[in-house]
């Protein structure tokens, strides 16, 4: 029995350490489907609380947070922050430090 796209997002998403992120399309291209990063934003949004997902560890390709100022940026940051990463001035974060890597 194969492993939906969608349950790979899952699985992969909650192996992304503490203190670490990844990007939409990392994800998507991990999960088998480089072309489908919108779809990981989708899964986040529908299966973050029921799966429990660490969706915060999750960014833009840019190092970025996508989730606009006042619906869920702040928070996001915080929690980011929270586990030690560390936005630039330009409020980024540095993918060559914190970008995760599934060996």
């Amino acid at each position: 029995m194969s492993v939906s796209f969608s349950q790979n997002v899952r699985l992969l998403i909650k192996q992304i350490p503490y203190g670490r992120v990844a990007t939409y399309g990392q994800i998507a291209t991990y999960a088998g489907n480089p072309r489908a990063a919108r779809q990981v934003a989708w899964i986040l949004h529908s299966c973050t609380k029921k799966d429990n997902l660490p969706w915060h560890r999750v960014i833009n390709g840019k190092g970025r947070i996508s989730l606009p100022h006042g619906g869920g940026y702040e928070t996001q940051k915080k929690l980011l922050e929270i586990e030690g990463i560390i936005f630039k001035e330009n409020d980024s974060i540095n993918l060559n430090i914190y970008l995760w890597k599934m060996k």
